[in-house]
């Protein structure tokens, strides 16, 4: 059963946030799992420093959300410089602060714009000291401490988090913390941070080198001395370890698992940071997420299907976070490339997603928003009987609700206008019909024009034959639709014909054939 999953609270807390620090590798264009290693070094450092559980606890989570601010809110710096993940592959190359951090600006300023253009931009940056980029530095940071209260992390957390772009000889933006004012927590953090990029690409000895290089400067001393009397014991593995298990086995939590509300809060939140990356979509998941719940609930599927259906609309578009924000952004139609850059978005979704099994039928309906039943659809191109009904109702739901939001090359449709480029769709064999009925109806919209729906079954004949199929008697089908049984024997008579059946056997084959059954 699609749902199965759904209404046990088997997720837990450290397994979100590390999805998290997937979602912020792909924003800002790393290897995978570089925030995943980045935070194994973080624990291992504050062991050799012996640290304290709770300053241990907070740099776990600091070291998993830091640069969740700087993958989602990228509209305002892709404007300033173009491909923003460019700037953030080469963010580890130098000392940034002062004129270093100035040159560096200057030289990635107005990536792939005019001469001209660019020019201007440097101009404005050394007129107003570089306001408009500290600006978004502090609203990467203050996105990233917003998430973490939102998941309940605390001060110890959040506060850190604020501070990502300090450094230790106060040099850093805002320029508010240094020394020991800098949180320990992101001390540890902006060390490892380092150590492994430098890992990564250098060895040992380029970790130890940029860890010596910057002692004093951009890092404490005191980690610095711990990190290059232990650095054997601190790298040891790195290259092959499986970084999401040991993540995973290092929470200092234990464990702990979300409670059905506090998950939910949890990817309203995931919900929130997708469309952040574009100023367009603000609310789009949210909004999809609550049309899809009340189409699924009006077609009659399962409790745990709704479920699905409703957490799968906040996460769909998680994966829209690893694609450039000037696709996104774009104020033309998009060209073959871009095209092919945002067709990406459900697959990153299902890697995002796939670590937690718990959310197994939400990231396998959440990837398939953009399917469609004649196989037209991405990235996989499943058609007809792989498309189970709460995927077609997300579909359904993720068109109508785009469809009313202003895009950058063209405006919001009027609702009326919307239905019928949907019922459009239906027609033509790529959306399912019953699914747009009840998207429909749920958005307060009347279907002018009957859809081509399974063998002509009307909607309330759709939900007594999922009733049906799930095994229920006549009179417990009654009472799960509030009808008579006599209504509901009608309803049976006229299901039987219009699917030529003649037992509840075959109806419920073709009620999982068809997707009403996941």
């Amino acid at each position: 059963m699609l749902g199965e999953d759904a209404g046990v609270t088997r997720v837990r807390l450290a397994e979100l946030v590390a999805t998290l620090s997937l979602v912020a590798d792909l924003g800002m264009g790393r290897p995978m799992e570089r925030v995943l290693r980045q935070t194994v070094i973080t624990l291992r450092l504050a062991d050799a420093a012996g640290v304290d559980d709770g300053i241990r606890s907070a740099a776990y989570y600091t070291s998993l959300l830091t640069w969740i601010g700087c993958a989602a809110d990228t509209s305002e710096l892709a404007e300033l410089f173009g491909d923003e993940t460019q700037l953030y592959a080469d963010s580890h190359d130098g000392d940034l602060a002062g004129i270093t951090m100035a040159m560096f600006i200057a030289r990635h300023l107005g990536g792939g714009s005019s001469r001209l253009r660019r020019a201007g931009l440097v101009g404005r940056f050394l007129v107003t000291a570089g306001k408009s980029v500290q600006r978004v530095m502090q609203a990467h940071c203050q996105g990233a401490s917003e998430l973490a209260d939102r998941l309940r992390l605390g001060d110890d957390v959040c506060r850190p988090l604020l501070q990502a772009f300090e450094r230790w000889d106060g040099r850093g933006v805002p320029g508010q913390a240094g020394g020991d004012e800098l949180a320990l927590a992101m001390r540890l953090v902006q060390l490892a941070d380092n150590v492994e990029a430098f890992h990564h690409t250098a060895g040992v000895e380029g970790a130890l080198a940029v860890a010596r290089e910057r002692r004093g400067t951009q890092f404490d001393p005191r980690l610095v001395d711990c990190f290059l009397e232990h650095h054997a014991a601190v790298l040891a593995g790195l290259e092959d370890v499986r970084a999401w298990d040991e993540v995973i086995a290092l929470d200092p939590r234990l464990g702990e698992q979300l409670p059905d509300e506090e998950l939910d809060q949890a990817l309203r939140a995931f919900a929130d940071f997708a469309d952040l990356k574009s100023p367009h979509r603000l609310g789009h998941s949210r909004g999809v997420a609550e049309l899809a719940g009340a189409a699924a609930t009006r077609l009659g599927l399962s409790s745990d299907d709704v479920v699905v259906v409703r957490r799968a609309g906040w996460v769909h578009d998680i994966g829209m976070i690893g694609v450039p924000s000037a696709v996104w952004n774009a104020p033309k139609p998009w060209s073959v490339s871009q095209r092919e850059r945002a067709r990406t978005h459900p697959y990153l979704t299902e890697r995002m997603l796939a670590r937690v099994p718990a959310l197994a039928s939400v990231a396998r309906c959440a990837a398939q928003h953009h399917e469609r039943l004649d196989g037209s659809g991405y990235p996989h191109a499943l058609a007809g009987d792989a498309l189970a009904m709460p995927s077609r109702i997300l579909a359904a739901a993720d068109v109508y609700h785009a469809l009313g939001e202003p895009r950058p090359h063209r405006a919001a449709l009027p609702p009326s206008e919307a239905a019928e480029v949907l019922a459009g769709e239906a027609h033509a064999g790529r959306l399912d019909g019953q699914a747009v009925e009840a998207v429909l109806a749920a958005a307060g919209r009347r279907v002018r024009r009957t859809l081509p729906g399974r063998s002509g079954l009307t909607t309330r004949e759709t939900e007594v034959l999922v009733q049906l199929a799930r095994g229920l008697s006549n009179a417990e089908i009654a009472t799960a639709l509030t009808v008579s049984r006599k209504t509901v024997s009608t309803h049976l008579e006229h299901i039987y014909a219009k699917l030529g059946v003649s037992t509840r056997t075959q109806a419920a084959l073709f009620a999982m054939r068809n997707g009403f059954i996941g």
